[in-house]
């Protein structure tokens, strides 16, 4: 990875067509003539989908942006592939207008609709989207008979993307939605879709710019998302309006991303309300390098991993901040996401920025395995480490484990305590009722990254981590998990350091598996600080005072740097 040392694209005219040529070749051996689809190694979430064995699937939704980067590439010679694949994915839809899943699709060829448990209604908007782009940009070229199919397959969707009508919350849907009811209802002129598209646009961009940011805050995936739908919308319409709304949350969007990239590292600040990773990944580097016009750059031009579905896209950051990728500052950024500012109620997103290292937090969060509540980036001799904090069940992230802090700079006081009415590997879909099956759960601050002269070691009062120049030091204030038998009582941080990771862990309980019943716990809370300590200043821990409430719980006031307070339950009890 390299940062140029302006700000200026460097690429004004990157040849995207040869590039999705190029993606298009590489496609051609996962292409399945027997079915007419595009075939891809079978992968789930563990939702949604009732598959587990299978080696390969044909998506329907990715089978459909192939075949749109076909015609994209304006050669005759996939002209007919591109027909085949579209006529093959509409005939999957459900148009069954008695069924509750009309106008969707099933993800996989091998999985009908009611097969899936339950089927994903997403789909109406994302395959939606690509026969709308498909018929705005290639209309012309389709035989009657399959344009006609076409039409009629994206009147369906439409329908059912209107009947479901998901608020501005669920913010990749709500644009996805928007762009395919729009751009549906300029092209074959309805009204009614163009009408229902652009007042769904206007609902988004009021909750957007009433909060000052996405409902899913700084999250890399699907900030990603966000950025490339309302840039198709953008590009797409006709409509002064619509561009105009579309402008000003790109303007939002791009702001963001530029004030939380951390030049040094590469890396995308904490904290992330969602993310599948800690660092970045190849399509994420990809789409910075184009969309900042090779301000920064991670590949040569020509070895870009590009996506057929960026064509056209005109994704793009605004000149004006394009600086934010390239030159390194001090800052802290504030947000507040949820609540009242003033009260103490609300929620907030915390990023402390230096020139070598990010550090950022959630006022309060669980720790899902998709959350980055506390997550670090420290620049260790031009390569990337992170430091995040996990709770882990029988080595999975356990949702229950609540997570509070009070951030200031590079001082960082945060809690852990645990609700009895939450879940386990998800918020929601499994919940516990306060009682697990466990072989282990323990606290870890996972360190990863490029770990070459990264040093860790166990300290009186917890643990000393070094990245490049910069001193991490966590401290343990209070940590309690009483009441269980079996249960660990020593407090040290046990610290492993494997080939590609530094585990720093605080056990709660490891032995024969056995029942925890946290409902019964009398004690089952945790504080620690972890402070930036670089070398000119002297390592003087303030210590934080805590307090024992009338009804259970325990008060943590910050000092040293780290105003405010928050509340945790001594003994666990439901979400507040």
């Amino acid at each position: 990875m390299t940062v140029k040392e302006t700000a200026e694209p460097v690429n004004r005219e990157i040849n995207q067509l040869q590039l999705l040529i190029q993606k298009m070749a590489g496609l051609e051996s996962r292409y399945d003539p027997g079915i007419s689809m595009l075939r891809s190694p079978f992968s789930s979430p563990g939702y949604h989908t009732t598959l587990k064995q299978a080696e390969f699937v044909h998506s329907t939704r990715d089978s459909l942006s192939y075949a749109l980067g076909l015609l994209d590439t304006g050669l005759a010679r996939y002209e007919q592939r591109a027909f085949d694949i579209i006529r093959q994915v509409i005939s999957l839809q459900d148009t069954d207008r008695s069924h509750d899943t009309f106008g969707i699709w099933s993800w996989f060829y091998e999985e009908p609709l009611q097969q899936m448990a339950p089927p994903d209604w997403n789909w109406a908007d994302f395959c939606g989207s690509r026969l709308v782009q498909a018929i705005a940009r290639h209309g012309h070229r389709f035989p009657d008979g399959l344009r006609e199919a076409m039409i009629h397959s994206i009147d369906y969707a439409c329908e059912a993307i209107i009947k479901r009508n998901v608020g501005p919350d669920y913010t990749n849907i709500a644009i996805i939605g928007a762009f395919v009811t729009r751009i549906a209802g300029e092209q074959l002129g309805r009204e009614d879709y163009a009408v229902y598209g652009l007042e769904r646009l206007r609902k988004l961009h009021a909750h957007t710019m009433k909060h000052g940011a996405f409902q899913e805050y700084n999250s890399p995936v699907y900030t990603y998302i966000a950025i490339l739908e309302l840039s198709k919308l953008q590009a797409e319409t006709t409509d002064s309006v619509v561009k105009e709304l579309t402008g000003e949350l790109l303007d939002l969007t791009w702001k963001t991303v530029a004030g939380y990239y951390h030049p040094a590292t590469a890396q995308w600040s904490g904290p992330h309300s969602r993310c599948y990773g800690s660092l970045l990944n190849d399509q994420s580097k990809a789409f910075l390098q184009l969309a900042t016009g090779g301000a920064v750059r991670f590949f040569p031009w020509e070895e870009l991993p590009y996506e057929e579905e960026w064509y056209k896209s005109g994704i793009h950051c605004p000149p004006a901040y394009l600086e934010g990728f390239t030159v390194p500052e001090k800052k802290e950024i504030r947000q507040l996401l949820q609540g009242d500012g003033q009260d103490g109620s609300g929620k907030w997103a915390v990023t402390y920025l230096t020139p070598a290292v990010s550090i950022g937090s959630f006022t309060h969060s669980d720790l899902w395995n998709q959350r980055r509540p506390l997550l670090i980036y420290a620049d260790n001799h031009g390569q990337p480490a992170y430091i995040r904090l996990r709770c882990l069940h029988d080595g999975y992230d356990y949702c229950s484990a609540r997570f509070k802090s009070l951030q200031e700079a590079g001082h960082l006081l945060f809690g852990v305590d645990f609700i009895t009415d939450g879940g386990d590997t998800h918020p929601n879909l499994d919940r516990t009722g306060g009682i697990i099956e466990a072989a282990d759960l323990r606290l870890r601050l996972e360190v990863g990254g490029c770990l070459n002269g990264i040093t860790a070691g166990p300290t009186d009062e917890g643990a000393s981590i070094v990245v490049g120049g910069t001193e991490f030091i966590l401290t343990t204030w209070f940590a309690a998990f009483s009441g269980h038998g079996g249960a660990v009582r020593s407090w040290a941080w046990e610290i492993d350091r494997a080939e590609d990771i530094i585990n720093i862990d605080m056990i709660l309980y490891t032995g024969p598996r056995k029942s925890i019943d946290f409902t019964s716990l009398q004690q089952a809370a945790l504080v620690f600080s972890l402070e930036v300590q670089p070398e000119e200043e002297e390592g003087v821990h303030a210590e934080p005072v805590l307090e024992m409430t009338d009804d259970g719980g325990l008060r943590v006031n910050g000092s040293g740097g780290r105003d405010g307070e928050f509340l945790l339950h001594l003994r666990p009890g439901t979400a507040e």
